[in-house]
């Protein structure tokens, strides 16, 4: 009986080291540099991330295929459409494999913030991406000062207000001339 229970108890120790492993890497990284990246846009345009130096940037990894990307993306809009006229922008970088589907999925929802095309993936390792959606917002100076693993509802009170404070940041230091 000893003997069968030494492998159940291993197995056990292993899978528990298994989840703290992943839960490990899961977690929300920010406080550091944003990579840089150039990427296509649906529209044929280019989009890079150097462009939006001085504004605050909402950087959101997603794909046409995951639920819970669906789930947010209302809510992103909401958000684009209340920050439209401020330092503030919105990239959603999509991981499908060709533009059709992702036209589709932004008409379907009536998106209209920015959409980035990476199909290769080359974008989401820089920043530690490990699922979808995830989601960075990137200060005024360059700095990733939040990361959300999933879906949240983005016009959230709360969230609206952590935004503001960054956005109101960006402002300030344009009018003080601290823009990089």
């Amino acid at each position: 009986m000893r003997r069968a229970a030494l492998p159940m108890i291993l197995g056990g120790l292993l899978l528990l080291g298994l989840v703290v492993l992943l839960q490990t890497q899961q977690r929300e990284r920010a406080g550091f540099p944003a990579p840089a990246f150039r990427l296509p846009t649906l529209d044929g345009q280019e989009v890079a991330l150097s462009d939006y130096r001085g504004k605050v940037v909402f950087l959101n990894f997603w794909a046409t295929w995951c639920p819970p990307c669906r789930e947010e993306m209302p809510s992103m809009q909401r958000l684009h459409q209340r920050f439209a006229q401020r330092p503030f922008v919105m990239i959603a970088v999509n991981e499908d494999t060709s533009a059709e589907p992702v036209r589709r999925f932004l008409s379907e929802l009536g998106l209209t913030f920015r959409v980035a095309l990476d199909p290769q993936g080359t974008v989401p390792p820089r920043y530690g991406v490990t699922g979808y959606p995830e989601t960075f917002l990137i200060d005024h100076a360059g700095l990733v000062v939040r990361h959300v693993i999933g879906p949240l509802e983005w016009d959230d009170p709360s969230v609206v207000a952590y935004i503001e404070e960054l956005v109101r940041a960006a402002e300030h230091a344009s009018v003080q001339g601290d823009t990089p």
